[in-house]
C-alpha cells in the first residue's frame, strides 16, 4: 500500500483503487477494515510522535481514500521525475553535458525493478508506466553520453537494458551507436543481427527506423574507433584472413570467355547494397569447380580479408553438407572461437554475416544443389564477391538476389583435344584422329577426359584400344541420370572400374556408402571386412586409379561425382543385405573405437554405459590418452555425420550408443557438435519409442545448454527427461536428471529446491549402487555449502566425493575435487597442502586433456594466490582460465574467471582493468541469469568504485548486490549491507571511525 501511494506522487488514491490494486476482482469482505488497519500502521511508522486523534500531515484522508504528502526529494519517484524534467530543459538550452549529468543522477537512484519485492504489483499500470519512464530516460542518457564523447561509461547500462528487453529497438539502436563510438564494431553488428532475427521470429516484423538507421551508420563507418584506446583498433586488423582456396587445376584449358565474364564481376558494379553473386551451372564433370578455382586463384589478391571455400556436396547420395556445419567451419575460419559459435543455425548465419560485414572477401560455394543450401551463406553487404557452382541453374538466386549466371557448356572439340594432348603427351599428338574421337566419346567433359588420359598413361593402352573399348556401350548403366547426350561419361567410369581387381571394384562401390567425407584404413577395413594389409593394398589401387584421393596421412576422400557413380553401381550390383551388413560393420567399428578412446581418457565412464563389444575388424592404436584424444579430434566430424545418418536410416541403437559413449569427450568443450549428436539421439529414440534413451539424450542436451548459459532451455529438457525416466521406472536416470536440474536451479538462485533435488538424486544413486553418481552429488552439495560460507561442511562433502572418485578411477573428477578441496583449505588457513593439491590436479587434467576441468583448476589456483595476498601471481592463472573457458564456451566459468581476475587486478592496484572485467562478468550473468556471479560482479564493481572514490556508483552496485544476496540467502548480504551503511555516513565520519 505504501508503494502504491508513493507511485501516485502525492495524488490521492480512492478506496476502490486501493482495493482493486491489492486484491483484484476478489477482495475479502473485510477489505475496508484491512485498509484502515494498514493506514493506522503506516501513520504510526511515518509519524511516530503525532498525537492521537490529530489529522495526519503525511498520510491524510482525502475523500474516501488517502494521499501520501511528502516533500518531493523524500520520494524517489518525484525526485527522479524532477531530474528528468531538468535534464530536458538543459538539453533544449544546448547544454548536453549538464543534461547527461542530471539524467545520470536520476538513473543512479534506480536499484532494480519498481516494487520488486511485491510481485503481484509488477503489472500494475503505474509500475509499468514508471518502468517506461526509466527506459526513456536511459535511451536519452545513452544518446547524450555518445554525443559528449562518454559512450564508454554507458555501455554496461545499455547492455543490461538490452538484455532485459531484447525486442526493444530504441535501446538496442543506442547500444549499437555506443559500440560504434568506442570502436567495438563487431559487437555492434552482432547485436543488430541478433535483434533483427528476434524481431522476425517472435514478432514477424523487420527492424524499424531507429534500428535501421543505426545499422546504416555502421555500414557507413570506416572502422576506426571513435575513442582511442577503448578497443583494439579496427576490427579488420585483428581478425584472421582465411585462405581456403584449393590448389589451381593442372593443365587448365580453354574457358577464356567465361573467365572474362567473371572478371567483369570486379569491374562492373551492380546493386550497391548487395554482394556480387555469380552462379556457374552445368552438367556433372563439365569443369565448374575447375573454372571457379582457376578464376579465384587469379584474383585472390583483390580480396585482402581472405577467401572462403566449401564443397557443399549437394549431389551426394545421402549426406549433403548441412548448412549449420558450413557456418561453423566459416565462423571458425574467420576467427570466431568455437565457444562463441551460436547453437541455433539462424543465429550462426547472423553471426557469419556480422563477421564478414566489413570485410572484402571472396566466397566460393562449390557443388550447391538448391537455393536453400546457398541462401544462409550469402553475405549481407556489397564488399564480398560470391561464386556458386551447381548442376542446377539456381533460378531463385538470379530472381531474388540478382545473381549473374554463367552456363558452362561442354568443352569445344578443339579445347578438348588440346587438354588430351597436354595430359597424354606425344601419343595423342601422333594419333590426332583417335584423340579427336576419344574426346567426343568422353562427351568433351573435362572429368571424363582426365580419367581417359589416366587409363592411357597408367594402363599403357593405345588410343585406338581406348576408342574401341569405349565404343562398346553394353555396360553403360543408368547411374547418374544425366541425360542421353552425356552417356559417354558413364562409359568412362565403367571402363575405369573394369580394370580394377574384383576386390577393389567392390571396395570402390562400398566406400560410397560411408557417411563421412574421409576414411582411414581401419574404417575402410570395417566397411570391406578386410585385414589392414588387404585394406592398404586396395586403397593404393583406388588412389592410383584416381578413384579416390589422399586428403592427409592415411586419409582418403572421393570426388562427389565418383561417389554418386559408385553408389549407383552398388545399388545395381551389391545386394541390400551386403550393403546393410557393410554399414553395420562400419557403425559397430566407430561405436567401439569411440568407446575405447573415451575409456582411455576417462576409465570410470564405462560403468554407466551398456557394454560395447569389440568388433573383429582392425582397431586404431589407442594405447594412451594422447592417441585417444588425437583419434577423437580427427574423427569428430565423421562421428557427427554418422550420428545423423544412423538416426535417419534405420540404425537408431547405434545413434544412442554413439551419443552415450561420446558424452565424456564432448563434455570437455565440443558443445556445437554435442548439440547435433544429442539431438539426433533424441530423434532416434523417439522413432523407436525408447523412453529411456530419449530421456538420456534430453539430459545431455540440457547439459549442453546449461554449460552455454541457456538455463531456461536446460530446465525444460531436464524436466522432460525426469518425466520420461519416472514413466520408465528408471531410478538411475531420475538421479542423473535430478542432480543436473539441481545444478541449474542453484545457478538461478533457487538453493532450497536445488538442495532438495541433490538429496533426492543422492538417495537414488545409493539405491542403485552408482558410486560415480553419488560422488557427483556430494560434489554438488559441497559447492552449495561453499556458496553459504559453510566451508567445514563443504570440505566433508568434497573429501567423501574424492574418496569415491579415486575408488572408481575417475581421474578428471578426482582432480577437480582435489583442487576444490584445496581451495577450501586455503579459506580455512591450511595453506601448504593446498598449493600442492592444485598442481597435482592440473597435471592430471592436462594428461587427460579435459579442458573444462583444467580451466576450473587454473581459476582455483588464481583464487588461492589471491587469498594468500599475492594478487600479481594470481593474474596469469585467471587469464589462462578465462582463455580456456572462452575457448570451450563455458559461460558460467567465463563470468567467474572475469570476476576473479577483477578482484586480483583491484588488489594489484589496477582498478580500471578491474572495472572492465567485473563489467564483462555482469554482462554475461545478466544474459544467463547467474545470480551468484552476478551478485559477485556487483560487489566487485562496488568495491572498485569505492577504491577510486566514486561513492555514488559504489552505492548503486552495493544495493544491487544486496538485493541479489538477500534473494539467494547468501552470506554476502551482510557485507553488502555493512558497506551501504558505511557509505551513508559522511566521509569525514567514516574516516574518523576508520
Amino acid at each position: 500500500m505504501l508503494g502504491l501511494l508513493a507511485l501516485a506522487g502525492g495524488q490521492p488514491l480512492s478506496r476502490a483503487e486501493l482495493i482493486e490494486a491489492l486484491w483484484g476482482d476478489r477482495p475479502p469482505s473485510s477489505a475496508v477494515n484491512v485498509i484502515q488497519t494498514y493506514v493506522k500502521h503506516l501513520r504510526r511508522s511515518l509519524e511516530p510522535d503525532r498525537p492521537a486523534r490529530t489529522r495526519s500531515a503525511i498520510l491524510p484522508a482525502v475523500g474516501d481514500g488517502y494521499a501520501l504528502r511528502l516533500a518531493p526529494d523524500d520520494v524517489d519517484v518525484l525526485r527522479f521525475r524532477r531530474l528528468v524534467t531538468s535534464a530536458g530543459l538543459a538539453r533544449r538550452a544546448g547544454d548536453p553535458h549538464r543534461a547527461a549529468a542530471l539524467l545520470g543522477e536520476g538513473l543512479a537512484m534506480w536499484q532494480g525493478a519498481p516494487l520488486c519485492d511485491v510481485a503481484f504489483l509488477a503489472s500494475h499500470p503505474k509500475v509499468v508506466s514508471l518502468t517506461g519512464e526509466r527506459h526513456s530516460a536511459l535511451v536519452r542518457y545513452g544518446e547524450l553520453m555518445i554525443a559528449t564523447g562518454a559512450a564508454a561509461d554507458t555501455v554496461a547500462a545499455l547492455e543490461e537494458a538490452a538484455a532485459a528487453q531484447p525486442l526493444d529497438e530504441a535501446v538496442t539502436a543506442v547500444l549499437i551507436r555506443a559500440y560504434l563510438a568506442v570502436g567495438q564494431r563487431s559487437k555492434a553488428f552482432a547485436r543488430y543481427h541478433e535483434t533483427r532475427h528476434r524481431l522476425a521470429d517472435e514478432l514477424g516484423v523487420d527492424p524499424g527506423p531507429d534500428l535501421s538507421a543505426a545499422h546504416a551508420e555502421l555500414l557507413r563507418d570506416n572502422g576506426s574507433p571513435a575513442v582511442p584506446g577503448t578497443d583494439l583498433a579496427p576490427a579488420e586488423a585483428t581478425r584472421s584472413a582465411p585462405a581456403q582456396l584449393p590448389a589451381d587445376v593442372s593443365e587448365f584449358t580453354g574457358r577464356t570467355g567465361e573467365l572474362t565474364e567473371l572478371d567483369d564481376l570486379l569491374a562492373v558494379g551492380g546493386d550497391p547494397t548487395a554482394p556480387a553473386i555469380t552462379v556457374i551451372s552445368g552438367t556433372a564433370g563439365v569443369g565448374k569447380t575447375a573454372l571457379a578455382v582457376r578464376w579465384s586463384q587469379r584474383v585472390r589478391d583483390r580480396f585482402p580479408h581472405g577467401q572462403l571455400f566449401v564443397n557443399l556436396r549437394g549431389y551426394d547420395a545421402d549426406q549433403p553438407l548441412p548448412v549449420g556445419d558450413v557456418l561453423t567451419r566459416f565462423l571458425t575460419a574467420l576467427g570466431v572461437p568455437s565457444q562463441d559459435v551460436p547453437l541455433d543455425i539462424d543465429d550462426r548465419a547472423a553471426r557469419y554475416r556480422t563477421e564478414i560485414a566489413s570485410r572484402r572477401m571472396l566466397i566460393v560455394l562449390d557443388n550447391a544443389a538448391t537455393v536453400a543450401q546457398v541462401r544462409p551463406l550469402l553475405p549481407g553487404t556489397p564488399a564480398c564477391v560470391v561464386v556458386v557452382t551447381s548442376r542446377d541453374s539456381l533460378a531463385g538466386l538470379v530472381a531474388l538476389h540478382g545473381a549473374r549466371r554463367i552456363e558452362l557448356d561442354l568443352l569445344p572439340l578443339r579445347d578438348a583435344v588440346t587438354l588430351l594432348r597436354r595430359l597424354i603427351g606425344g601419343k595423342a599428338a601422333a594419333e590426332p584422329e583417335m584423340t579427336a574421337t576419344l574426346a567426343e566419346q568422353c562427351a568433351r567433359l573435362p572429368l571424363g577426359l582426365r580419367v581417359a588420359a589416366e587409363l592411357a598413361i597408367a594402363r599403357g593402352m593405345t588410343l585406338r584400344g581406348l576408342v574401341e573399348g569405349f565404343a562398346d556401350q553394353r555396360r553403360r548403366l543408368d547411374m547418374l541420370d544425366l541425360g542421353p547426350d552425356q552417356t559417354a561419361i558413364r562409359a568412362v567410369f565403367a571402363r575405369s572400374c573394369q580394370h580394377l581387381p574384383a576386390d577393389a571394384a567392390r571396395a570402390f562401390r562400398l566406400l560410397s556408402l560411408h557417411p563421412g567425407a574421409e576414411t582411414d584404413p581401419c574404417a575402410a577395413a570395417a566397411l570391406w571386412r578386410t585385414n589392414l594389409d588387404q585394406t592398404r593394398r586396395i586403397l593404393d589401387v583406388l588412389s592410383r586409379a584416381h578413384l579416390i584421393q589422399r586428403t592427409g596421412p592415411d586419409r582418403y576422400g572421393m570426388h562427389d561425382l565418383l561417389r554418386a557413380y559408385a553408389n549407383q553401381e552398388s545399388l545395381a550390383i551389391d545386394t541390400g543385405a551386403d550393403r546393410h551388413a557393410a554399414l553395420t560393420r562400419l557403425f559397430d567399428y566407430f561405436v567401439a573405437a569411440a568407446a575405447a578412446a573415451v575409456n582411455v581418457l576417462a576409465p570410470d565412464a564405462r560403468q554407466n554405459r551398456d557394454r560395447i563389444l569389440r568388433p573383429d575388424t582392425p582397431m586404431p592404436p589407442l594405447s594412451d590418452a594422447a592417441m585417444a584424444r588425437a583419434w577423437l579430434d580427427l574423427e569428430r566430424s565423421t562421428l557427427v555425420a554418422i550420428s545423423g545418418y544412423t538416426a535417419g536410416h534405420g540404425w537408431p541403437k547405434h545413434t544412442a550408443r554413439l551419443a552415450a559413449v561420446l558424452y565424456r569427450y564432448l563434455d570437455g568443450g565440443h558443445y556445437t557438435d554435442a548439440l547435433t549428436v544429442y539431438t539426433e539421439a533424441a530423434r532416434a529414440a523417439r522413432q523407436t519409442g525408447d523412453h529411456r534413451a530419449q530421456a538420456h539424450a534430453l539430459i545431455n542436451l540440457g547439459s549442453v545448454y546449461r554449460l552455454r548459459g541457456r538455463y531456461d532451455v536446460a530446465v525444460l529438457h531436464y524436466r522432460h527427461a525426469l518425466a520420461l525416466h519416472r514413466r520408465a521406472g528408471d531410478p538411475l536416470g531420475q538421479a542423473r536428471t535430478l542432480t543436473n536440474l539441481g545444478t541449474v536451479l542453484a545457478r538461478l538462485g533457487r538453493h532450497a529446491l536445488a538442495i532438495r533435488c541433490q538429496r533426492l538424486a543422492l538417495d537414488h544413486f545409493r539405491q542403485v549402487g552408482d558410486q560415480s553418481g553419488e560422488a557427483r552429488v556430494l560434489t554438488n552439495l559441497g559447492i552449495l555449502e561453499e556458496d553459504f560460507g559453510r566451508y567445514e561442511a563443504a570440505r566433508v562433502h568434497h573429501q567423501r566425493a574424492l574418496h569415491l572418485y579415486r575408488v572408481i578411477g575417475d581421474r578428471v573428477c578426482a582432480a577437480v575435487t582435489l583442487s576444490r578441496s584445496g581451495l577450501i583449505d586455503t579459506r580455512l588457513g591450511r595453506l601448504e597442502p593446498a598449493t600442492g593439491d592444485h598442481h597435482l590436479a592440473l597435471v592430471a587434467l592436462r594428461e587427460t586433456g579435459h579442458r573444462r576441468g583444467e580451466a576450473h583448476v587454473l581459476a582455483n589456483l588464481g583464487e588461492h594466490m589471491r587469498l594468500l595476498g599475492r594478487p600479481e601471481p594470481a593474474i596469469p592463472y585467471y587469464r589462462q582460465a578465462l582463455d580456456l573457458f572462452r575457448e570451450i564456451g563455458h559461460r558460467y566459468g567465463e563470468a567467474a574467471a572475469h570476476n576473479g581476475l577483477g578482484e586480483a587486478l583491484r588488489a594489484a592496484g589496477k582498478p580500471d582493468d578491474a572495472l572492465t572485467h567485473h563489467t564483462l562478468a555482469l554482462t554475461i550473468t545478466v544474459e544467463t541469469s547467474d545470480w551468484d556471479e552476478q551478485a559477485r560482479a556487483h560487489s566487485g564493481l562496488a568495491t572498485t568504485h569505492e577504491f577510486t572514490g566514486n561513492r555514488g556508483k559504489a552505492r548503486q552496485h552495493w544495493q544491487q548486490a544486496l538485493t541479489l544476496y538477500t534473494a539467494l540467502g547468501a552470506p554476502g548480504a551482510r557485507a553488502a549491507r555493512a558497506s551501504l551503511t558505511a557509505l551513508d555516513e559522511p566521509p569525514e565520519t567514516a574516516c574518523q571511525a576508520g
